[in-house]
């Protein structure tokens, strides 16, 4: 009688625990199942030995049924599942900023490229104009200066540098 009502008594604790949802409440990270600890480990495993699917009925419920030997190690095996739990999550968040930084990257990459090929074509322009000024017969330079020879009234002069090197194209 006793070793029947101690069953029952099992039972009902584990279905009131299951039926708590403790999984849901206040909206915190909790974990999908709850312990019930059992401190005496004779009365448990007594409850194990009258009722063989005692544990995967509670389990059934979300309700894990621990004692004094299986505590420490549910307990570790829990810490462990959060922790891998969290290195996933990281993983994934990892993942999602590496994406986001690849693609900044590459649009970086293009922008140098894109200055480059700008700064290049710069370069190109400004070698053809200081062609047409200074370079050539009939440069630009060399045919204002002969006019102020010729006798065209100017108050300034041109930099000696840049007659010189028009002068001997």
């Amino acid at each position: 009688i006793a070793l029947k009502k101690h069953l029952e008594s099992v039972k009902k604790h584990y279905k009131e625990l299951g039926n708590k949802d403790y999984p849901s409440l206040y909206n915190i990270n909790t974990p999908d199942f709850v312990l019930m600890f059992v401190p005496i480990e004779p009365a448990l495993l007594t409850a194990f030995n009258k009722d063989s699917d005692l544990f995967l009925d509670a389990l059934d419920k979300r309700v894990v049924l621990v004692s004094n030997s299986t505590l420490l190690a549910t307990l570790s095996t829990v810490a462990t599942v959060w922790k891998q739990e969290d290195q996933k999550k990281n993983a994934l968040e990892i993942a999602k900023a590496g994406g986001l930084l690849y693609d900044k990257f590459e649009g970086f990459v293009k922008d140098l490229i894109d200055i480059g090929n700008k700064i290049n074509s710069s370069q190109e322009s400004y070698k053809s104009a200081m062609d047409k000024l200074t370079n050539n017969k009939g440069n630009l330079v060399w045919q204002v200066e002969r006019l102020k020879i010729l006798g065209a009234k100017a108050k300034k002069s041109i930099d000696q540098k840049l007659l010189d090197k028009s002068k001997n194209e």
